[in-house]
């Protein structure tokens, strides 16, 4: 296994352009480089997630693991930009001119959004600006971010309650004492960041992947894995605001159809890293 899991090591394999010309700040701090862009007007911070590899998938002794989280290395040969939340309402609703969510509040996640949705929203993003190539990242590249470096079943630890996480506590993981269900989704920065900066990969809302998904992971060493070519449902990750903690842990996986919609669901920002 390699090394280079930790985002205190950016060094070794940086982005290609630092600083970037898309950014209107950057710097890096504890977990690592970061860059906020302007879009339409609203702020996102992107996180840089270092090029490496990780075991992907949950080992057979991990509790309440499904059969479709077959554990297997995984190589990832780029680094990649990552944002540090899920896509508030407050960007959706600049770059879209309309807001879909049930829960609104500018600084919660956008929800109700398909797929589909999300391709468009990205297409009116790439179009507006001038490097762009926003997209969803793969459901490889989402767990190796969540992770950040951990093997347990949460990058929080082996458990979570709902002071860390948004996600209901009646339904606690492993035996943990049940604690709050709120209900609804809360703003994007409500919780600690992971160790690589990124913000509610446990819970709020699930995050669509760019995958098709497949009940069967292939065998072997994975090299920069997007999924199958074609299927029905689309990959989605992270657990959300009514799932209990078995959901919401870093292995666990989920798919809808890519035309759903839901008050469950929203996406997260990726960009290549040579940007």
């Amino acid at each position: 296994m390699s090394t280079l899991l930790s985002n205190r090591n950016w060094q070794q394999n940086p982005p290609e352009q630092f600083p970037p010309t898309d950014a209107a700040a950057w710097g890096y701090d504890y977990h690592g480089l970061w860059k906020t862009l302007l879009l339409y007007g609203v702020e996102q911070t992107m996180r840089w997630i270092p090029r490496g590899d990780f075991l992907m998938g949950s080992p057979e002794e991990e509790p309440e693991r499904d059969d479709d989280e077959q554990q297997h290395e995984v190589e990832l040969t780029s680094g990649f930009w990552l944002a540090d939340t899920a896509c508030t309402q407050a960007l959706w609703q600049a770059v879209m001119g309309e807001n879909p969510s049930e829960f609104t509040d500018a600084e919660n996640p956008v929800e109700n959004v398909s797929w589909h949705d999300a391709m468009e929203f990205l297409e009116k993003l790439n179009n507006h600006t001038a490097d762009g190539l926003f997209q969803l990242p793969s459901e490889a590249q989402w767990e190796y971010a969540c992770r950040a470096g951990t093997t347990s079943a949460f990058y929080l630890g082996e458990n979570i309650t709902s002071e860390q996480v948004n996600f209901d506590g009646n339904a606690p993981y492993n035996n943990e004492p049940e604690s709050k269900y709120r209900g609804k989704t809360v703003p994007v920065k409500s919780f600690t960041p992971n160790p690589w900066g990124l913000y509610q990969m446990h819970g709020n809302v699930r995050e669509w992947c760019s995958d098709w998904f497949e009940h069967d992971y292939p065998a072997g060493k994975q090299i920069d894995p997007v999924g199958p070519e074609d299927g029905a449902r689309r990959v989605l990750r992270g657990g959300c605001w009514i799932n209990g903690g078995r959901r919401c842990r870093s292995a666990s996986r989920a798919h809808y159809v890519p035309d759903g919609r839901d008050d469950r669901v929203g996406f997260r920002l990726s960009q290549a890293g040579f940007i």
